[in-house]
């Protein structure tokens, strides 16, 4: 904590301070400058970062208009103050850098590797970081996600939704459209407690099952299966000949109470590689828990993007180019830096292979490029969800509509205005700190690093790929 004076100069009877620090429900009272009538002054000790703050004088709001201020998205106007890390800091963690030899040895070497982008061309050999400021990166993160609960992360308005577990998995799929979400809480009311999610990839395997004739599901079978039928029978999908089952596809609820610190909370993410995780609150007298809110990585960026927003500088990684750190997955030949390779289709390639390519390779999205490489759309997990409008999913056969002809469906059922939001890009010369804004952007769940002027695609950067490299 650092001791920050805050001053009022312009006289009063009575003036209190408040501020993003007190959550403006405290008022610290300011006691007048000794030889001053005019002067209030108060000492309070403050977290490293940005805060904003006003003044309450003689019961009306007061804002010094000399000092730096800002307006928010609800146009209230408060003063703002960047309080900056004491300079003992630094040189501890670096003490504790050097002696802690067990924690930096993942790290050795990792930032020494030039990176190759298709056609064997060099792009900026990756940083040359010191084992020592790797780790004070990483510890100044996790200790400042360390000091916040999932608390933070709960809105101060809106729905959660649950769906129960006897509802048809097509009437589930429907509400998933209709209220875009690309996971969603189920519910056993009979037990009395959250049982697991269905996702995008579930409706994904539903559908694949259907264009394979498998046994399991029909069409007509579809209207009226249950999401607990599903789930049973999601298994068998995985199941052995002598019965045993290798890498189950279920699994039990992955959640988080309100209390559990949200760096706890996005390596719950990012250990069990999913997008969502429910906070539950399980309340003391043994009634039905209470599902407060779905964590997911840009809320929790977001809240490190509005910390370090006036003071990138404080960390000097974040200034650096995205192209020069071991972030992302890059095209083949481009060094794979994440050990992941970037596959890439054309429009006129089936459905079934995109969906086939997110099942198989684990991954969220694939960009789809034309002939040249340049970039011209994404194919993301969850635009499976908008073949639920209408059951257009009932209408077309995966293996015989394009990736182009899917989007088109996709964009007709979210609507035009949204087809610019799909396809976020950045460049390999942006900055950590900007791609970071970029990623804090609910709708934003991935970059793809194009070059310029081409949009030839030269890599991705996911949402999970900067989390693994904050937190290491």
């Amino acid at each position: 904590m650092v001791p920050t004076r805050f001053a009022w100069p312009y006289g009063g009877h009575q003036v209190f301070l408040s501020g993003s620090f007190t959550r403006w429900t405290d008022h610290y009272l300011m006691t007048p400058v000794e030889g001053s009538s005019t002067v209030f002054q108060a000492i309070y000790n403050l977290e490293p970062g940005y805060h904003q703050y006003k003044f309450l004088v003689d019961g009306v709001w007061r804002l010094d208009e000399q000092q730096p201020y800002v307006t928010d998205e609800h146009g209230i106007v408060n003063n703002i103050i960047l309080v900056k890390e004491p300079e003992l800091v630094p040189s501890i963690l670096r003490s504790e850098a050097s002696s802690s030899n067990s924690s930096m040895d993942v790290d050795n070497g990792i930032f020494r590797h030039p990176v190759l982008l298709s056609g064997g061309t060099h792009q900026e050999p990756l940083l040359q970081i010191p084992d020592g400021e790797i780790y004070a990166f990483r510890r100044r993160l996790s200790l400042l996600l360390s000091r916040y609960t999932a608390y933070e992360l709960l809105p101060e308005s809106g729905k959660v939704i649950a769906l129960d577990v006897k509802l048809p998995v097509k009437q589930a799929f429907h509400i998933m459209y209709e209220q875009g979400l690309a996971a969603v809480p189920i519910r056993d009311d009979c037990n009395g407690q959250f049982c697991g999610m269905l996702s995008a990839s579930d409706f994904i395997l539903i559908l694949t099952e259907l264009l394979n004739n498998g046994s399991m599901l029909t069409n007509e079978e579809l209207e009226m299966h249950t999401i607990s039928a599903w789930k049973e029978g999601k298994v068998q999908l995985n199941r052995e000949p002598d019965g045993s089952v290798q890498q189950p596809l279920t699994r039990p609820l992955i959640q988080a109470s309100p209390h559990e610190s949200l760096k706890d909370v996005a390596q719950k993410i990012l250990q069990n590689k999913i997008s969502t995780v429910p906070i539950i609150n399980l309340p003391q007298d043994g009634s039905y828990p209470q599902l407060l809110h779905l964590a997911c990585l840009p809320g929790i960026l977001k809240q490190i993007c509005r910390h370090f927003r006036h003071s990138p500088g404080s960390l000097p990684l974040l200034q650096q180019p995205v192209g020069r750190l071991l972030l992302g997955t890059w095209v083949r030949g481009g060094g794979e830096p994440n050990g992941c390779r970037l596959t890439m289709l054309r429009p006129n390639d089936p459905l079934s292979s995109a969906l086939s390519l997110l099942i198989e390779d684990q991954v969220s999205s694939i960009p789809i490029v034309d002939d040249n490489g340049s970039l011209l759309d994404v194919y993301t997990r969850s635009d499976i969800t908008s073949l639920a409008k209408d059951s257009a999913y009932a209408r077309i056969r995966l293996d015989q509509t394009s990736i182009h002809q899917a989007l088109q469906l996709c964009y007709e059922a979210t609507g035009a205005v949204n087809a610019h939001k799909h396809c976020r890009t950045c460049l390999s010369s942006d900055s950590l700190h900007e791609v970071m804004e970029r990623l804090s952007d609910p709708v934003v769940r991935r970059l793809i690093v194009v070059e310029a002027g081409s949009k030839r695609v030269e890599g991705i950067i996911s949402l999970r790929d900067v989390f693994s490299f904050l937190l290491g």
